[in-house]
């Protein structure tokens, strides 16, 4: 990968092999832009955050809203969300304005040790939490649903995670900013332009049909929709992100 050129690069054999050819995602200088750029949404000097950027007006997800509101309309206005790999409440500051009406509104994030330190320190509130594991966020909160968004294709490995989740028997799960494709899955590196933060990582993108397939007979696609970006890695492979609410077969 030359230095200057930004996107996603390579076709990596194991996710070990694309982490030599990046920093990886425990860098600091990721945590205290994000954390400064929270802090700013948090105090209303700016509206909202995400990957550290600020923006003077909210970027709706709208399908992430619509899957939401449809839970919470199914549970007596009630609301209890396991956002696992939330950052320090990116989705939660998105969407806090058009949800804040519910009966009950609980916003759960489970992220990397330092994160959750930060979060407890100088983000947390009466509604969103930050915890280490799922399980230590399921002891003390019942979730309806879990939402992956735009982290499942930055996990070593995502299908043996998808298991471990299915397991917990979530009632729904919602994935959000996750990217397909319809050639096999590949492991990529992403070097991220400076002006966000100086850092790069490994990221999948998924085949859609084997993505799709690995929840026959646990999980029902109750919609599907094409979120807001696409890319085009180096050799010309388009991807698109896309929005999915599933729900659990009894």
């Amino acid at each position: 990968m030359s230095e200057g050129k930004y996107g996603f690069f390579g076709n990596y054999g194991s996710w070990r092999e694309a982490l030599q050819h990046s920093k990886g995602f425990d860098d600091p200088a990721i945590l205290e832009k994000v954390k400064n750029a929270s802090l700013k949404v948090k105090s209303g000097e700016a509206v909202y955050e995400r990957d550290s950027v600020l923006f003077d007006k909210v970027q709706y997800s709208y399908p992430l809203l619509t899957y939401l509101l449809f839970i919470a309309s199914a549970n007596e206005q009630k609301l209890s969300i396991l956002d696992f790999g939330g950052s320090l409440g990116s989705s939660y500051f998105q969407c806090r304005n058009l949800i804040s009406q519910l009966r009950k509104l609980k916003w759960n994030i489970v992220e990397q040790k330092h994160f959750v330190d930060c979060g407890r320190e100088f983000i947390q509130d009466d509604v969103l939490k930050f915890y280490d594991r799922i399980e230590e966020c399921c002891d003390t909160e019942s979730s309806d649903v879990i939402l992956l968004s735009g982290v499942l294709q930055c996990l070593e490995k995502p299908y043996e995670f998808l298991s471990e989740v299915m397991g917990y028997g979530f009632e729904y799960i919602i994935f959000d900013r996750t990217f397909f494709m319809d050639q096999p899955d590949r492991i990529t590196v992403q070097s991220v332009p400076p002006e966000i933060y100086k850092s790069s990582y490994p990221i999948w993108f998924f085949n859609y049909d084997q993505f799709h397939s690995f929840f026959n007979g646990r999980y029902e696609l109750i919609d599907e929709t094409d979120s807001f970006e696409e890319v085009r890695l180096e050799d010309g492979v388009q991807s698109k992100s896309k929005a999915m609410l599933l729900r659990k077969l009894s």
